[in-house]
């Protein structure tokens, strides 16, 4: 019998999942995919607050979009997670993920026990005393899961697994598709900005930005007196398009939009500039403080690299009643959500 996995994506608006089987084969197929909103202060920048709050969302989401498992992949990727390159001497997986509390101590905020670490192999060179391994040291505050891990339980379901955002995404972004050179992947969330550098789909570099689309909506709020559903209207509306009927508006969301393109331009320099031997060659948008109108230009200008928009119906076979049009149509949303259930091992 054929078994399915559901990756769920709690944000801070809203919970999104994707339910996709034979997952570990050639063809997953994506078998259906739902939302729920949540009410304003439940979740905080990707971590939950009121897990029962948040368990009452994910019951009546998995009712309302009709999901079969309750076997969930769950993502990780907000302020308090951490990814530095790591070098180790050379040994098996097992044994470096064993010593990594005694060795990155040093690059932690939080005690050792306080975090969750784990090692993402990527290359081996010779060292000076001998073979080594290259790759991402990821950590998170232990703190920053337990509250997701509840909700997810009190809603009657198993969480198999705990996953980077960023690599989700990459598992969209690459699968079944060829590209040369390196590829940078950007997702503009609500509250936090991920920027990943692939080669082939590996991962080499990431990084995570903690500003994103709501700080935008949240300044707009604070300088205009207006509400937060008025700050998105302004938002969407206006985008970086100079606005002769709302000037005050339009210059907030010049100026908190440029210091995020700036700190983006200057992620991707720094890639450029220590892997000098690595060509990239595009930027990959995800996220949905990415829609704004102009922002995918601006990038572009500023980088000097072509950006496009991911595709999630490439990743995937689509299952009966699940069409691309509509997928194309949510502009990324379940982007995150569809990346977890595809790299499940269960």
């Amino acid at each position: 019998m054929t078994t399915s996995v559901v990756g769920i994506d709690i944000g801070t608006s809203g919970v999104r999942a994707a339910e996709v089987s034979d997952a570990d084969k050639g063809k997953p197929i994506l078998l259906r995919y739902h939302s729920v909103e949540l009410p304003e202060g439940a979740v905080n920048r990707g971590e939950v607050v009121e897990p029962n709050t948040v368990a009452a969302a994910i019951k009546t989401l998995w009712s309302s979009g009709g999901f079969k498992s309750k076997k969930v992949v769950l993502g990780l990727g907000n302020h308090r997670v951490l990814a530095r390159d790591l070098t180790v001497p050379k040994m098996p997986i097992n044994r470096i993920r064993e010593s990594l509390p005694f060795q990155v101590q040093d690059l932690l905020a939080v005690p050792v026990a306080d975090a969750l670490l784990d090692f993402y192999p990527i290359s081996e060179s010779e060292g000076e005393s001998g073979l080594e391994v290259n790759g991402l040291l990821i950590a998170a505050v232990k703190d920053a899961v337990v509250g997701n891990v509840k909700a997810v339980q009190l809603a009657g379901l198993t969480p198999v697994e705990v996953d980077l955002i960023p690599f989700a995404l990459t598992r969209v972004i690459h699968r079944g598709a060829k590209s040369d050179g390196a590829v940078v992947q950007i997702d503009v969330g609500q509250a936090t900005t991920t920027v990943v550098v692939t080669l082939n789909g590996v991962p080499q570099f990431v990084r995570l930005i903690p500003a994103g689309g709501g700080d935008l909506t949240q300044a707009m709020v604070l300088r205009l007196g207006s509400t937060a559903d008025e700050a998105e209207l302004l938002k969407r509306t206006i985008g970086l398009e100079p606005a002769s009927a709302h000037p005050q508006a339009a210059t907030i969301i010049h100026e908190v939009t440029t210091e995020l393109l700036n700190s983006l331009r200057n992620t991707v320099n720094y890639f450029v500039n220590t892997r000098n031997h690595i060509a990239v060659t595009r930027i990959v948008l995800t996220g949905g403080g990415a829609q704004l109108r102009g922002f995918a230009a601006a990038l572009g200008e500023l980088t000097r690299l072509p950006v496009f928009e991911a595709d999630p119906a490439a990743a995937v076979t689509l299952g009966r009643g699940v069409t691309a049009e509509a997928l194309q149509n949510t502009r990324g949303a379940f982007s995150v959500a569809l990346g977890l259930a595809l790299g499940s091992n269960s």
